[in-house]
């Protein structure tokens, strides 16, 4: 099961702050036909997107005077030539590849109910796991018989959206190396709104410690595990430890990986908090950020002091943008 790092280090459901001030620099969202089209911009009700002309309006917008106006507080996104605005707050809405990460809320006949952080539970079939030893074969009676072993009530797992049932509800998966229990760490949950696609969702911070960054808000952030980095780069099964994959005890972890692990979280929350889109560079970035603002004081100085924090975004974003400038 997942270790409790310190009393302020498991990171709660972050509810968005009250609308700031919008002037009037940021109200008007001006919008090219190329690929610079800012998304994830910030916009209110009212606020004018676009041309009505040049798009067309979606979800979250309504046509006013031949403009695009937004109807509600949150982000602007675009597909092509269709804009909307998704909230602020929100449940997260699967779609079919998506990683995520969820915790095991019931134990049924021949399936496991997880908690997605959706508008319903999800479903992950046994005959959608790895048997141990990476047997391929029917399910039999006797794994049926064992499926506590393998997940039980409160496991936290990752796994990838299959498909969907005919109610609406989604069907997960864990064959991949990839995939299954999850321990030596802790868990961050963010808005949804803020994760970003990434190339990979799997990523190693230069101090050793790993991050799942989940799409439906769930950060994984854990101790550096060479031996499932490297079985991660097989697709087939080849080498499946079936012991490591559902073991749930914690390994052994020295306190300056904990640390680590901890002020990750607390960067993970000081910047979903500022609502700034999640990537694995910038989170990356911000850690580097707060290991020189930090200093001798500690990690609950960072915790604690919101100038301090401001000062991190404020520095991360520079440094991200910089970097995407020079790239």
């Amino acid at each position: 099961m997942p270790f409790n790092l310190a009393h302020n280090t498991h990171i709660e459901t972050l509810q968005p702050a009250d609308r700031e001030e919008v002037n009037d620099a940021d109200a008007d969202i001006e919008m090219d036909d190329d690929d610079s089209f800012p998304r994830s911009k910030l916009t209110s009700p009212g606020d004018v997107i676009a041309s009505s002309s040049a798009y067309m309006h979606g979800h979250g917008t309504y046509v006013h005077n031949d403009n695009i106006v937004s109807n509600m507080f949150g982000t602007v996104e675009r597909v092509n030539k269709l804009v909307s605005v998704r909230p602020l707050k929100h449940k997260y809405i699967p779609q079919v590849g998506d990683l995520v990460i969820g915790r095991i809320v019931e134990v049924q006949a021949k399936r496991w109910k997880v908690d997605i952080h959706s508008s319903s539970d999800a479903v992950l079939m046994l005959s959608s796991i790895n048997l141990p030893g990476g047997v391929q074969r029917r399910k039999l009676e006797s794994d049926e018989l064992q499926m506590r072993n393998f997940f039980t009530e409160g496991d936290l797992c990752v796994a990838e959206v299959q498909s969907f049932f005919h109610d609406g509800s989604v069907s997960l998966h864990t064959r991949s190396l990839k995939y299954g229990k999850l321990r030596n760490g802790t868990l961050a949950t963010v808005p949804p709104n803020l994760m970003r696609r990434l190339k990979s969702h799997f990523y190693t911070l230069p101090v050793n410690v790993d991050l799942i960054i989940g799409l439906n808000g769930s950060i994984w952030v854990s101790m550096h595990d060479d031996v499932s980095q490297d079985l991660n780069l097989n697709d087939d099964n080849q080498g499946f430890d079936s012991e490591g994959v559902y073991n749930d005890t914690n390994d052994s972890i020295d306190s300056q990986t904990r640390e680590s692990i901890n002020r990750t979280a607390i960067v993970i929350d000081i910047l979903a908090s500022h609502r700034v889109p999640l990537t694995d560079t910038l989170i990356a970035t911000a850690y580097d950020v707060a290991l020189d603002l930090e200093q001798d004081n500690g990690i609950r100085f960072l915790s604690s002091n919101e100038d301090v924090q401001d000062e991190l975004v404020h520095c991360a974003l520079q440094v991200e943008e910089s970097a995407m400038d020079n790239a």
